[in-house]
């Protein structure tokens, strides 16, 4: 068996890693991400593991010929080619589950940021104003939290939105009548959810059919005021829709681990080429505004980055890897 790669890895996640990568295959650790020279540097890797960041498309498949094996370490997996890689024969498996709770806490964490306007305050006390004017909250008790996605991450919500005394809907495409009674939500069509949430979570995987959930149609539903938080995918909400939302006092504020198009931030230097497309220009001036915004909340897709869910990604990936070298195929998508 040829060489294992593990791209977009930091020193301390590599050192956890490699006591666990028990194969006889050599493993490089390449701390940069899955790019067309990293690639082309590690092309004899008939397996690999890449993170969300890494863009796994055509293009890089054909940079790298012995590729036999994908190991996601996430549990989305749209920044992958799957026809690409069926077509090549190519096996992908992701991380199913690591950070039920990770995850549901980060989005209280949004969510108590905006409610109780803590970001506004450490901005305005740096500055040495301790002005009270327009920092007034809202208590989460008796407020109704509407919940899109009951999976593991979002029934996690749900448990910690009942701790918060809080009423809970929820929107999935299939309902669990028995974990309805016991843990005390009620299931509920999306626009009746939009229209009576306080709060609205979003918990859905992204693809075609959820991508734009939240859209310039459905958006002039949701109650007045409400609050939305995306820790899932920034995909899912249509960025003119929420903007637009923002602007008209529809939403009252909005945090947000995820935005559409969030990898053009981190490579601003594509602004350079004349070819740089105009709908991602559009995307990044928009991704912009929003981080201007007083009444947005915006952390940097860190909603799974606890020390505890990572050692749990890379414990899975480890697992993923190694199974696929004794024959086997766990948590397989493609």
């Amino acid at each position: 068996m040829k060489a294992v790669t593990i791209f977009g890895i930091e020193d301390w996640e590599k050192d956890y890693l490699s006591p666990l990568l028990r194969i006889p295959s050599e493993v490089f650790f390449c701390r940069n991400g899955l790019k067309p020279d990293t690639a082309s540097k590690f092309k004899e890797s008939e397996i690999i593991s890449v993170f969300v960041h890494d863009r796994v498309s055509p293009e890089i498949l054909r940079l790298m010929p012995a590729l036999k094996f994908i190991a996601t370490r996430s549990t989305g997996f749209d920044h992958i080619d799957l026809t690409a890689c069926r077509d090549r024969g190519i096996k992908v498996s992701n991380v199913p589950s690591y950070g039920e709770a990770t995850v549901a806490e980060h989005t209280f964490a949004l969510i108590l940021s905006l409610s109780r306007n803590i970001h506004k305050a450490y901005v305005r006390t740096a500055k040495g104003d301790f002005n009270l004017e327009g920092l007034m909250g809202f208590d989460l008790k008796g407020k109704t939290i509407g919940v899109i996605g009951a999976g593991h991450i979002g029934l996690h919500v749900v448990r910690m939105a009942k701790g918060f005394g809080m009423n809970v809907l929820v929107f999935d495409t299939k309902r669990d009548s028995f974990l309805e009674e016991i843990m005390a939500f009620k299931y509920a069509p999306l626009d009746e959810l939009l229209a009576n949430s306080d709060i609205i979570t979003l918990h859905v995987p992204y693809n075609e059919k959820t991508r734009h959930l939240i859209n310039m149609d459905n958006i002039k539903t949701i109650k007045k005021g409400a609050l939305i938080i995306n820790t899932a995918r920034g995909g899912l909400i249509e960025p003119d829709a929420l903007v637009r939302a923002l602007d008209d006092g529809i939403l009252g504020g909005a945090g947000l681990d995820v935005l559409e198009g969030e990898d053009l931030i981190k490579e601003e230097r594509e602004l350079l080429s004349k070819d740089f497309p105009a709908d991602k220009m559009k995307a990044l001036i928009r991704n912009h505004i929003l981080m201007k915004r007083d009444d947005v909340v915006i952390t940097p897709h860190i909603a799974f980055n606890s020390k505890e869910a990572v050692q749990r990604i890379l414990e899975t990936t480890a697992d993923n890897i190694i199974a696929f070298q004794e024959g086997k195929l766990r948590n397989l998508i493609s």
